[in-house]
């Protein structure tokens, strides 16, 4: 372990894979802890904004041995169907989980962090006495650590253990995602709107295409199966329904999240550092949540490395993170009242179609430049 601050990060997706990575590579004592054991697939639309590409190409934290498709085209479609296309300014790279997770998990180690994967965090505890923190496992081994950093995705046992605002109220929401073969363009993502939920679906390397979509629980038990739920109403938007009888589905099964929040969140609870889907999650049609979780890590990263107060550190952090993130946060959840119905649809359609620069301004609203 390195010199510095003793520093324990709980989930390893991008925002704590970032941590890690950039925190160990300054020398500090990190120790990752990940549920599951890399590789796997998460729920996600797995579009990359160049908001954090260069970023990524500068620390060689993006695969060099696979064609990543680039992504400069956006592609929209009410319920009814109907398609228009706007042409992304700033645009992006398609990149699956699978990899980009994998390969940021062996970046991390080569920093010299310390990850456990296949290990759950059961309970986090700041002890006032000692200003440090007790980090409790499943199996009820107890790791300390000066900071933690909390990046354990959109919902956790850990939220409930906080007795975070948002755990106290059921969300509605559902997420599901395939990775497919078809033939389709490869610079455009695409968001086909369906009666209550919508799906994306882009390219991402080896000739595949992710498709994940949200939608509601309640139409999922109405129908009774993922199955009959897409056909019965994803099937509904005929673009969709072409997309799923001609591609090839690669997974055995889709991989399924419950319980989304878009709630408002706090950065920081009871002095846990919070970042990524932790701190706050972007309604999905905005397309940047990747994006957002990873300069999450780089702004928290480097406030962490140069600064040695606590309270200087979450003061700084939480002004940080709502500079760059609250806005759009805020943003998302408006514009999302535009999607998923069929009169809201089709009024965002002729928005896209008839303004370029409201669409464009919509498009900045919710994404950061490039650093």
């Amino acid at each position: 372990m390195g010199k510095g601050k003793e520093i324990i990060v709980v989930g390893g997706g991008l925002a704590g894979l970032v941590s890690a990575y950039l925190l160990a590579k300054n020398g500090h004592s990190v120790r990752l802890i990940e549920k599951k054991t890399y590789p796997f697939h998460r729920v996600c639309g797995e579009y990359l904004s160049n908001e954090v590409v260069d970023f990524l190409e500068r620390e060689g934290l993006l695969p060099q041995n696979v064609t990543i498709p680039k992504i400069d085209r956006f592609e929209f479609s009410d319920t009814k169907g109907r398609i228009v296309q706007t042409p992304l300014d700033l645009g992006g790279i398609g990149i699956s989980r699978f990899l980009l997770d994998d390969f940021l998990f062996q970046r991390a180690i080569e920093a010299g962090a310390e990850l456990l994967c296949g290990k759950q965090v059961h309970q986090v505890h700041f002890i006032q006495e000692s200003d440090r923190f007790q980090v409790v496992l499943e199996d009820g081994k107890i790791l300390e650590s000066d900071y933690v950093i909390g990046a354990f995705g959109k919902r956790s046992r850990i939220d409930s253990f906080l007795a975070r605002a948002f755990t106290q109220k059921r969300s509605p929401f559902i997420g599901v995602k395939y990775h497919i073969q078809i033939n389709r363009p490869t610079d455009v993502v695409a968001l086909h709107n369906f009666t209550n939920g919508y799906c994306g679906i882009n390219a991402v390397e080896e000739n595949r295409f992710n498709l994940c979509y949200l939608g509601r629980r309640e139409d999922l038990r109405k129908h009774g199966s993922i199955p009959e739920l897409e056909r019965e109403v994803l099937w509904k938007n005929p673009v969709l329904r072409e997309i799923f009888q001609e591609a090839e589905f690669l997974f055995e099964k889709p991989e399924v999240i419950n319980e989304i929040s878009f709630e408002e969140k706090s950065p920081i609870e009871n002095h846990i550092l919070m970042v990524g889907d932790a701190a706050g999650l972007i309604t999905p049609l905005n397309g940047n949540g990747m994006a957002m979780a990873i300069r999450g890590a780089y702004i928290l990263a480097d406030i962490v490395e140069n600064n040695t107060e606590r309270n200087t550190i979450e003061e700084l952090y939480q002004k940080q993170w709502n500079l760059h993130f609250k806005n759009r946060l805020l943003f998302g959840r408006w514009i999302q009242k535009l999607f998923g119905a069929e009169i809201s649809s089709a009024f965002a359609r002729n928005l896209l179609k008839n303004s370029h620069w409201l669409s464009q301004q919509i498009i900045r609203n919710t994404h950061g430049s490039p650093f």
